[in-house]
């Protein structure tokens, strides 16, 4: 983590377009807590006088026009303040980063993808076995095919397709929620136990077959408005869950389960939900011996819209007066 810190720099954490968007965060400083804060050019500003919490900042008429425009102490640079992030070495006498939501509930919506659909379904026939995957994947794949991204969940063809899929033997719970009418949506963590840049993920002891799930995040009011949107990583141990999806509370929702940031950026005339839509979220990990491995995900490949998602997660039955992050 230490190596990690001194190389990463603001460039590594801000957008392609650098302070051009709407730029929002948390710091802690020391002596005054969790502070909400805008990111500019000119510095980090503390604009908790003109909203106290995110969960305030995000729900307010236009969180972008706040956060460009309040004013507040300058408490260093994103550069200074980054350096000073991770917990080894850190001096706790200056400010550094957390997690940028705070009251928001952490939500999650399960099996949006074509290929994440499949792999919840080879987990489930694995039964947590990772050496039987690669197996049972190909025989998925020949039932299902791997690009069902063009069908829509709930449609007269996904029901045909169900159909098809029962008679054969191959229907899942998965499945279920990847071309049925009903998403899955779960509570991913609760308030305030997101972790931020250069904080461990947490991963249940017991696991021995987990992977990170880098995922673009977005930003919910109370009201079911999305206003803006960041990065996550929602850690899947996939031999708890594969056992059985039962245990999907023990596969997700453990201490430090869920890592969100570095920033939030909020609409405005640069970064809109189209943006969100046409999102391609990448993933490097590095390891030992120059082990290295790169992926992607394309959103323009999700089986439901953000929009969809969000108005089967908030509504008369299920009320987030603070809001959520999905």
């Amino acid at each position: 983590m230490d190596h990690l810190s001194s190389q990463m720099t603001a460039a590594d954490t801000l957008p392609a377009d650098s302070f051009r968007g709407a730029l929002a965060g948390r710091v802690w400083r020391p002596g005054i807590g969790p502070s909400v804060v805008a990111i500019r050019e000119e510095g980090v500003l503390d604009i908790s006088a003109s909203c106290p919490t995110m969960s305030d900042l995000a729900a307010s008429d236009d969180p972008a026009s706040i956060v460009k425009s309040a004013q507040g102490d300058n408490i260093g640079s994103v550069d200074s303040i980054l350096s000073n992030t991770a917990p080894d070495g850190r001096d706790t006498s200056k400010p550094w980063f957390l997690a940028p939501i705070d009251l928001q509930v952490v939500k999650a919506a399960g099996v949006t993808f074509a290929v994440s659909m499949l792999e919840r379904v080879i987990e489930e026939r694995a039964r947590g076995d990772a050496g039987a995957a690669a197996a049972i994947r190909a025989e998925v794949t020949r039932l299902v095919g791997d690009d069902l991204s063009r069908l829509k969940p709930g449609s007269r063809e996904a029901m045909d397709l169900k159909s098809v899929l029962m008679a054969q033997g191959a229907w899942s719970q998965y499945l279920e929620v990847g071309i049925g009418p009903d998403a899955e949506v779960f509570t991913k963590a609760p308030t305030l136990s997101a972790v931020g840049t250069f904080m461990d993920a947490g991963l249940h002891p017991k696991s021995t077959w987990n992977n990170p799930e880098p995922e673009v995040v977005v930003v919910v009011t109370g009201a079911g408005r999305i206003v803006g949107a960041t990065l996550g990583n929602d850690v899947n141990l996939r031999d708890f869950e594969g056992r059985s999806a039962l245990l999907l509370s023990k596969a997700k929702d453990n201490n430090a389960s869920c890592s969100v940031g570095p920033f939030i950026r909020f609409f405005d005339e640069s970064f809109s939900l189209d943006d969100v839509r046409a999102t391609t979220v990448t993933l490097t990990v590095e390891g030992p011996d120059g082990f290295k491995l790169e992926g992607s995900s394309s959103i323009t490949k999700i089986s439901r819209d953000p929009e969809d998602l969000v108005q089967q997660t908030i509504g008369p039955n299920h009320q987030y007066p603070d809001g959520f992050v999905l």
